[in-house]
Order: C-alpha cells, then sequence, then structure tokens
C-alpha cells in the first residue's frame, strides 16, 4: 500500500541470514557470525518478522531456503561484501603495484569476478593480470615467475597444496542427444596423448566398468569438451560445477563412476610486495567459500 512504512533492514540481520544461508545451520552460523544458537534464531524470526515473509524452512537436519530466502540471498550477499569493502578501504591503506594470476577457464565467469570485484573494491591502484590456461601451463608460468597466484586442478586425495574445494570430475551427457545411449561410447578428450591425469583416469574409469569408446573429438580446453557434449557429438569429462544447462551428470544408475574427487588448489610464488599477493589470495579464497560449503 502507498505510504505504508516498513522497518529499515539491518546489516546484522542480513549477515546471519547469509550465514544460515551458506550453514544450513543455526549452530554453524553461529560460530561464522560470533552469536550463539538462540541469538541467530531471534535474528532470523526478526528479519522474517521484518519482511513479512518466512525465509527457511526447519527440518531435522538443519534448514533450508524458501523461494523467499533465495530471492533475497543474493541481494544480501552484495550488501554484506559493499560493507565489508567499504569498511576495509577505510581501515587498510590502499595498495599500489601489480599482480598476477593464472586459472582454469572453469572459474574464469563464476568464482573469478567475484574475487577481482572485491579486490578491486579496496585496492583500485593494483594492476591486476588474468592468465587463462589448463593446470600444466599455469603451474609450468608459476614455476617460471611469469604469474604470482594459480588456481589449478590437481588429483583428489592429501595434497600440501591450499585446498579451495572439491570439484568432482564426472562424466556429462546431453539430455536431449543422449549421446551415452551410443555404441562404441563417444568420447571428448583433452588430447590424443591422454597423458594428463584427468584423460587417464577418465579413460580408466570407462575400463572398468568395460565400456567401448572411442576418441570423438579433442580439445585442450574444458570450453571445447562443453561444446562436444552441447551438441551431442560425445560425453565428456567435466567438472560438476560446469555442467552446462540441458546437460546432466552420468551417475552409476547409468553406469558410470565418478572419475576423481579432484583438488582445487591455489600455489602462490610472491615477488616484491608480498602483501598484494596475500591479499589477493585471501580474496580469491573468499569468493571460493560459498562454492566449497555448498
Amino acid at each position: 500500500m502507498a505510504g505504508t512504512m516498513f522497518p529499515p533492514l539491518e546489516s546484522d540481520l542480513l549477515r546471519t541470514f547469509v550465514a544460515v544461508a551458506e550453514s544450513g545451520n543455526f549452530t554453524k552460523a553461529g560460530e561464522t557470525v560470533g552469536r550463539t544458537q538462540s541469538a541467530v534464531s531471534m535474528q532470523i524470526k526478526k528479519l522474517e518478522e521484518i519482511l513479512g515473509e518466512s525465509l527457511f524452512e526447519r527440518g531435522s537436519r538443519g534448514v533450508n531456503m524458501t523461494g523467499h530466502g533465495i530471492r533475497l540471498l543474493d541481494n544480501a550477499r552484495r550488501i554484506v561484501t559493499l560493507l565489508d569493502d567499504t569498511a576495509a578501504s577505510i581501515r587498510l591503506p590502499a595498495l599500489d603495484g601489480s599482480v598476477r594470476i593464472g586459472i582454469s577457464e572453469e572459474y574464469i565467469n563464476s568464482t573469478l569476478p567475484k574475487a577481482l570485484g572485491a579486490f578491486a573494491a579496496v585496492h583500485p591502484g593494483v594492476e591486476v593480470t588474468v592468465q587463462q590456461g589448463v593446470s600444466m601451463s599455469n603451474l609450468a608460468a608459476l614455476d617460471a615467475g611469469e604469474i604470482d597466484i594459480a588456481v589449478v586442478f590437481e588429483p583428489g586425495g592429501p595434497t600440501r597444496n591450499e585446498v579451495l574445494m572439491v570439484d568432482p570430475t564426472v562424466w556429462v551427457t546431453s539430455d536431449q542427444h543422449g549421446a551415452h545411449t551410443r555404441q562404441p561410447l563417444p568420447i571428448a578428450t583433452y588430447t590424443y596423448l591422454k597423458n594428463g591425469w584427468c584423460d587417464e583416469l577418465a579413460l580408466r574409469s570407462l575400463t572398468k566398468r568395460g565400456i567401448d569408446s572411442r576418441v570423438a573429438y579433442i580439445s585442450r580446453t574444458s570450453s571445447g569438451l562443453i561444446a562436444a557434449v552441447t551438441s551431442g557429438l560425445a560425453i565428456a569429462p567435466l567438472t560438476r560445477s560446469s555442467i552446462p544447462a540441458g546437460c546432466r551428470e552420468l551417475t552409476a544408475a547409468d553406469g558410470y563412476d565418478v572419475i576423481d574427487f579432484s583438488n582445487v588448489v591455489m600455489k602462490t610464488r610472491p615477488r616484491g610486495n608480498k602483501r598484494i599477493v596475500e591479499t589477493m589470495s585471501n580474496a580469491i579464497r573468499e569468493a571460493f567459500r560459498p562454492a566449497a560449503q555448498g
């Protein structure tokens, strides 16, 4: 109704809401925001009263967002991030210099923009250069001193590197074309040489299941593999987070295994200004956090 006055949204309530949404649990959210479970519950109740809508459905294993909660989440995240960036820009001296990042293309359009946006808001004077490439080329560039930070894939399991998230590699097919029903099975791979761990593990998973296959498409990039899948030319090994619309993971019900529980790791090699590299690393770490928790 025109002229109706609603109570203003409080940033603390939105911060708590985001913590609950990302953890799916009031107790874990309380640890994140430094409040007790009962205090978190009261804050969510207050926020729901202000909005006049239920944001979560309570269950025995935690909470799930309602449709209204899902609508609120993106805006709440932006508001909380803006407040944090504003505070940081005032409290911390702005950095000046450059930083070079090498990252797999799977995260160029998803996670990386969040990190770059958060970093640029606080340190607009830093010159950032991004190199998109496969893990092997980014690791080589890091070793050669051509980049300062590398975000790369490595086989799942114990590692000495910092794991940002686990992003399983799975076989993916098009819902419309059903390439997985053809014999021999048409597959897309990264190389003819089969010398990459992803290709090796992918082919091994087919052999284990006794699936006869043929190479129908070869690409050096995951975007090429995605093109092969969406066109119906072949199935392909892709990270679960990069499965495109209209496609799905082939599961045990289809006769397929997870290829590998791949680690997404971050490696750094600071040059002159270690603080710039450390600050950008923190921004990347924070950008991956919601995906890792999901």
